[in-house]
C-alpha cells in the first residue's frame, strides 16, 4: 500500500462543521461526526488539490511514475533507476514521434538499457528531378544494432535482442551485436 495513503494530523481545509446549518454549529455531537467525516475525506481533498503534481514525471511519486509510464507507453522498465524511469515518461511523446526510425530504436535502447546503441540500416532517402536515377543504400533491407557494454551477459544479449526484435521495423531483418566496451 501506498506510504502516502494517510497522513498522519491532516486536516481539512474546509471541515464540514463550518458548513452546518447554525442548529447543529453548537451541537457537539454533530462537530465530532463530521470531523470523523473529515478525518477520511482531507486525503481525498489533499490528492486532488495536488493531482497536477501526479501528472508531472519530475514530481509524481515513484510509485506513480511507474503507472504514469505505462500510460504515456514510456519503454523504461521499472528495474531502471528512478531518475531514468521520469526521463522516458517525460520524454515518450517524443520518442513515439519516432518509433520504428533508426533514431527511434537508438533512443528506446537507450531508454530502456542505459547504453548508447550504433544502428545500421541498409535504406536511404534521396530527391531527384530525373525519373529512374539511382537509388541509395542496397536493395536488400538490413538493420544491424550495435551496443557497447561493460561485461555483457548472456542475459542482457538475449533481452536486447528480444527488444530490438520487438520495435525494428516489422519488413527489416535485423541483427544484434553485443561489444564489449
Amino acid at each position: 500500500m501506498s506510504e502516502r495513503a494517510a497522513v498522519p494530523e491532516l486536516r481539512s481545509p474546509d471541515p464540514l462543521g463550518r458548513r452546518l446549518p447554525a442548529v447543529y454549529a453548537a451541537d457537539d455531537l454533530a462537530q465530532r461526526m463530521t470531523d470523523g467525516f473529515d478525518q477520511v475525506i482531507a486525503p481525498v481533498q489533499a490528492t486532488l488539490d495536488s493531482l497536477w503534481a501526479y501528472l508531472s514525471p519530475d514530481l509524481a511519486p515513484e510509485d506513480f511514475v511507474d503507472w504514469l509510464g505505462g500510460w504515456v507507453g514510456a519503454t523504461a522498465g521499472p528495474d531502471r533507476p528512478a531518475a531514468q524511469r521520469r526521463n522516458a515518461v517525460r520524454t515518450a511523446v517524443a520518442t513515439h514521434r519516432v518509433r520504428g526510425t533508426a533514431a527511434g530504436l537508438a533512443a528506446e535502447i537507450r531508454d530502456v538499457f542505459g547504453v548508447e546503441a550504433e544502428i545500421i540500416e541498409s535504406g536511404g532517402t534521396a530527391w531527384s528531378a530525373t525519373p529512374g536515377s539511382r537509388l541509395p543504400g542496397s536493395p536488400r533491407p538490413d538493420l544491424l544494432v550495435r551496443v557497447r557494454a561493460t561485461g555483457p551477459s548472456t542475459a542482457f544479449t538475449e533481452r536486447l535482442r528480444e527488444f530490438v526484435e520487438a520495435n525494428r521495423p516489422a519488413h527489416v531483418p535485423c541483427r544484434v551485436e553485443v561489444v564489449p566496451a
